[in-house]
């Protein structure tokens, strides 16, 4: 063998060690079976007795993990997900490989790394979403003006979904992690066109005292318009920023693009919703409202009027 098994020291110089059989037992297969084996007996036994010795391809290295024996396949997958990839590859070998008994094929790397995080993700994903609920109730102290607001998260996932779609990518981590960015922008955008909202509402009570379905409208449609410019420009800022990481072919957009892609959709729908549907529905919220005070206003003033009418009856009208 070529292992170096000690080193002997000569004044300044080191000179390895090795131990290796004899010339004539080394020069070939036949040689080899010439080794002497020690038995059990201790007389020594050929080696070509016990084995047979002949030529074959092989693994340069036999490696094991865990107690069994190993062969690992390594590749890199360019131009597609890992995840997709590996989908594909397992129905191929279940349909096309006969696996030998004891024999399994496991996916490890980056699919295995992968697979945590999306379990990962199942968890932090809703997390979110209700710590997003709950800081909105807080804000609000309703569950209908914070599930008004929630609202933004799916028209932003399915304009980002849309994205994905058309061009051709697959949910992965860089796309969920995509998404939790883009839940968070999407929610603060409504929480801002509702204030302007509810600025606006004030503003038209000071100027017409008590509201009515018509004022009401008005005031929403103030409030949508003037914060129209302001969110188109923010859009605008958002998708000229992550247009350049779509079209880059550099080192790591293979990471970055499906991380930008739900982003640039969603930010997108989230507009269409947060100029026409978010009013929409700040505006039936508060017309219900509106109706449920007139409706109290209405049945206060009637119980007024039978209170005064009774107690301007006469005693004698009263026994009549």
């Amino acid at each position: 063998g070529e292992t170096n098994l000690s080193v002997t020291i000569e004044g300044r110089r080191r000179f390895p060690v090795r131990v290796r059989y004899a010339p004539q037992f080394r020069d070939g297969p036949q040689a080899l079976g010439q080794i002497p084996i020690s038995s059990s007996t201790g007389a020594p036994i050929p080696l070509a007795q016990l084995a047979e010795i002949r030529t074959v391809e092989g693994p340069t290295m036999i490696s094991s993990e865990n107690g069994l024996l190993r062969g690992t396949v390594l590749l890199n997958v360019r131009g597609r997900d890992v995840g997709s990839f590996v989908d594909q590859a397992k129905d191929a070998i279940a349909r096309q490989v006969q696996l030998p008994t004891n024999y399994y094929v496991s996916w490890s790397g980056q699919y295995e790394n992968q697979q945590r995080a999306r379990q990962t993700l199942m968890i932090v994903i809703p997390i979110v979403l209700v710590v997003i609920f709950g800081l909105l109730y807080i804000t609000y102290h309703s569950v209908l003006e914070a599930a008004h607001v929630l609202m933004a998260v799916p028209f932003a996932l399915t304009g980002g979904v849309y994205l994905l779609w058309l061009l051709g990518y697959n949910f992965s981590v860089a796309v969920w992690v995509g998404f939790i960015a883009l839940f968070g922008t999407a929610v603060q955008t409504g929480v801002v066109m509702v204030i302007y909202l509810n600025e606006a509402v004030e503003r038209k009570k000071h100027e017409v005292g008590a509201l009515t379905r018509q004022t009401l409208k008005e005031a929403v449609t103030e409030g949508a318009l003037l914060r129209l410019r302001p969110k188109v420009m923010t859009v605008s800022t958002v998708v000229a920023g992550l247009l350049p990481i779509m079209w880059s072919t550099s080192a790591g957009s293979e990471v970055m693009k499906p991380l930008a892609t739900p982003v640039l959709g969603g930010m997108v729908s989230s507009l269409l919703h947060v100029l026409i549907v978010t009013p929409a529905i700040f505006y039936s919220l508060r017309a219900r409202e509106l109706k449920k005070e007139e409706k109290l206003q209405a049945s206060k003033e009637t119980r007024e009027r039978v209170i005064q009418g009774t107690a301007g009856q006469t005693p004698t009208e009263g026994q009549t």
